[in-house]
């Protein structure tokens, strides 16, 4: 099987001829690998069948300036295409936020925000020529629509935005609102791109529950991820579609197969009952994930990853994309990362 074709087969649950892998690095595991290998691309030097493509920058992000007026910070706030405020930190890939809607009390004041356009044809009319040169080499290509939530989150405040779904609705969902349109037109354009999978997805889960009530975010958040999800389907109706949120998930998984995803990501073992998930799902979804990244990735021995890269083989087989569930942090032992990719290599041909 091509790279492509293994991993087309894993998320549609028929058997690859072996198990299709993919690992992240923030930026000083990467260094760590160039430094241990002389390579320049983890993708290439470890084998991973996925390439993503997306939308190009504005030629000019709007003025959020005047949102930022009142702040003061000892260090500079990189500002994003959304407007939101980013104060990196030091090490881990973890950032603080600055929200620039955080005083809005009124749609008019959404409505009046200098939302940046995704439409203009300079943005993305490279997609069918990346997705098709991808292709010729073999790749399965993926394309992410966007965050909903946690977009909407940072654009008002992690707290304000909780706050507004009970004392200002419509504020949110018009924010919400905002969002999913653009989200929905990458999903046109990535379908139309002809991308082999859409990727969606919002952290709405903690180690233990939602961060919100199950009915809450069916009003907020479902209805429109199934407006994403139908932008693509209206184009290519039997396209995958990854849904990503860390956490303990288990009250919206029903919910997530009616709008219509069709592999989860990123299953972490910490939160979830892995065993019970495939007895009850693995008809219905592909997982992909599964490697823990809070315990066997930082914490156990290269014996225990290879262990555990077998283990979740054999439980999840044929429907498993296998990968860290986690973008690989400082913590992670340079051992532990080889052991995954070979033990993968091991354990993983099937065909």
């Amino acid at each position: 099987m091509t790279p492509r074709e293994r991993v087309l087969a894993a998320v549609n649950r028929q058997p690859p001829d072996r198990v299709p892998k993919e690992a992240g690095f923030t930026p000083a595991v990467y260094e760590r690998f160039r430094q241990e290998t002389g390579a320049s691309d983890p993708a290439e030097y470890f084998g991973m069948e996925t390439r993503g493509v997306g939308f190009g920058p504005l030629k000019e992000n709007p003025d959020y300036q005047a949102y930022y007026a009142d702040l003061q910070s000892d260090r500079p706030i990189a500002i994003g295409e959304y407007g939101t405020g980013n104060i990196p930190g030091d090490f881990y890939h973890f950032s603080r936020y600055v929200f620039p809607l955080r005083h809005a009390t009124s749609v008019q004041e959404v409505d009046a925000y200098p939302w940046p356009d995704v439409r203009p044809s300079y943005r993305h009319a490279h997609l069918e020529q990346q997705v098709a040169d991808l292709h010729a080499r073999g790749l399965f290509v993926d394309g992410f629509a966007g965050h909903i939530f946690e977009l909407a989150w940072q654009i008002l405040g992690f707290e304000k935005f909780f706050e507004d779904m009970v004392l200002n609705p419509a504020l949110v969902e018009r924010v919400l609102d905002r969002i999913t349109e653009d989200n929905a037109f990458r999903a046109r354009r990535f379908a139309e791109a002809g991308v082999d999978m859409l990727r969606v997805g919002d952290d709405v889960g903690m180690q233990d529950r939602l961060m919100m009530k199950p009915a809450e975010w069916r009003r907020f958040l479902k209805p429109r991820l199934a407006r994403v999800i139908a932008a693509a389907r209206a184009v290519r109706p039997e396209i995958p579609v990854w849904y990503h949120s860390d956490g303990k998930i288990v009250d919206i998984i029903d919910d997530l197969i009616e709008v219509g995803v069709t592999v989860l990501n990123p299953v972490q073992p910490e939160c979830l009952d892995l065993r019970w998930l495939k007895e009850r799902y693995g008809d219905r979804l592909a997982f992909w994930g599964t490697i823990g990244t809070q315990t066997v990735m930082p914490f156990g021995t290269p014996a225990d990853v290879r262990q555990t890269v077998r283990e979740m083989i054999d439980l999840f087989w044929p429907g498993i994309v296998i990968a860290p569930t986690h973008v690989l942090e400082p913590d992670v032992p340079w051992e532990n990362i080889l052991a995954f990719f070979q033990a993968v290599e091991e354990f993983g041909a099937r065909g």
